[in-house]
């Protein structure tokens, strides 16, 4: 557990400034990131965030308070072992250039005196842990791709095992979609190893879904609310968390309701390769498409199908619900879907049926005047 006991970060004046006070950046913060999971450190920008982050590791020094990390003062420690025992992730990777993928991954456990073999043996699990090649354990950081330097540097981070990960804006260099794939990485590694993790971002959607409890601070340094992300959506303490959190607050709250056993419509659907006269037969403007494992793979529209159904003839705008999952998914994919039918599928992908958005509005209002639950689904 990582612990921050009434702890300032105040900053001298700049020469001329008006007032003797020093700026504070992070101002009497107290607050827990339990053991095992992951606290998220969230507001604009000049509100302390990453200031706080490395007062942990002590790479900036309080000016007051406490910083404890399972009961050890961090201010008590020598400062190399403590970081030793801190893994460290920032944006844009931080990579050495001059070294290879490998040789990056292995530069703490060499430090410490693990054996070259050992080292390089346990940095090939974690390359392929994070979902990299092996094969790009021998190219340096200018080769790859910006989101898979940043699985190299989470790589890099975790070679030591150790118990506590601080993360600066990990995610925030890449694009939409690389990111996604980095933030869905990210929280299968997390299930797997249970870290204690503090972690810094500008973005309430990242914080919400990869926070257990996430802490939006305001301008100064100051502790607005610390909750948990179903509970920060819900019921936001005051104006500046909610315009911060944002004015969709409602639907994203959704993410955290499991979808409930809603009537489903069964759909007609063809297969891939279908011909025209076997969509037309239907009867739909809009008709499913699936494999053949009965796997919902897009929606084709009758009247472009001229001999047979064929990949480049699919919609995908039509996300894919699962049974499992939440009233959002559900909602999303019946807003999204070009037919209006948001496609629903069993844990295994297969098809189930289809359902509409007023079908899940009811289920909404039932949910609402049930009271808020501030348990969260899977993410």
């Amino acid at each position: 557990m990582i612990r921050f006991e009434r702890v300032t970060k105040r900053y001298d004046s700049a020469p001329g400034s008006e007032g003797d006070e020093a700026a504070a950046a992070v101002d009497d913060l107290t607050l827990e990131a339990p053991t095992g999971k992951i606290t998220v450190l969230v507001g604009p920008s000049g509100c302390g965030k990453t200031t706080t982050l490395r007062m942990v590791n002590r790479m900036i020094t309080p000016t007051s308070g406490t910083i404890t990390i399972d009961g050890r003062d961090t201010a008590s420690l020598d400062v190399a072992e403590l970081r030793r025992g801190i893994g460290y992730v920032i944006q844009a990777a931080g990579l050495f250039p001059h070294r290879t993928v490998l040789d990056n991954v292995t530069t703490v456990p060499r430090l410490l005196g693990t054996d070259k073999k050992a080292a390089r043996t346990r940095a090939m699990e974690l390359i392929e842990r994070v979902g990299l090649d092996p094969a790009l354990a021998a190219r340096y950081p200018a080769q790859l791709s910006g989101g898979q330097q940043q699985r190299v540097g989470v790589a890099r981070a975790l070679a030591a095992d150790p118990p506590v990960m601080l993360m600066d804006e990990p995610f925030s260099a890449v694009d939409p979609v690389v990111r996604e794939q980095l933030q869905n990485e990210f929280l299968r590694l997390q299930s797997e190893l249970g870290k204690t993790i503090l972690f810094v971002t500008h973005d309430i959607d990242e914080a919400v879904k990869l926070g257990d409890q996430v802490a939006v601070l305001r301008v100064g340094g100051i502790l607005a609310q610390l909750d948990s992300p179903a509970k920060l959506l819900a019921d936001p303490v005051d104006d500046f968390v909610a315009g911060f959190v944002g004015r969709d607050r409602g639907y994203r709250a959704l993410s955290f309701a499991a979808a409930p056993e809603l009537s489903l419509t069964e759909e007609p659907t063809v297969r891939l390769g279908a011909t025209a006269d076997e969509v037309r037969a239907v009867g739909r403007p809009w008709v499913l498409c699936v494999g053949d494992h009965g796997e919902p793979v897009g929606w084709v529209r009758a009247a472009a199908v001229e001999s047979e159904v064929t990949r480049t003839l699919l919609h995908r705008g039509g996300t894919v619900a699962s049974t499992s999952g939440s009233l959002r998914a559900l909602l999303d994919a019946a807003l999204s879907s070009p037919s209006g039918r948001g496609v629903v599928a069993d844990d295994e992908g297969r098809l189930v049926g289809t359902i509409r958005a007023s079908e899940v509005l009811p289920a909404i209002e039932t949910r609402r005047d049930a009271g808020t639950p501030e348990g969260a689904t899977a993410r």
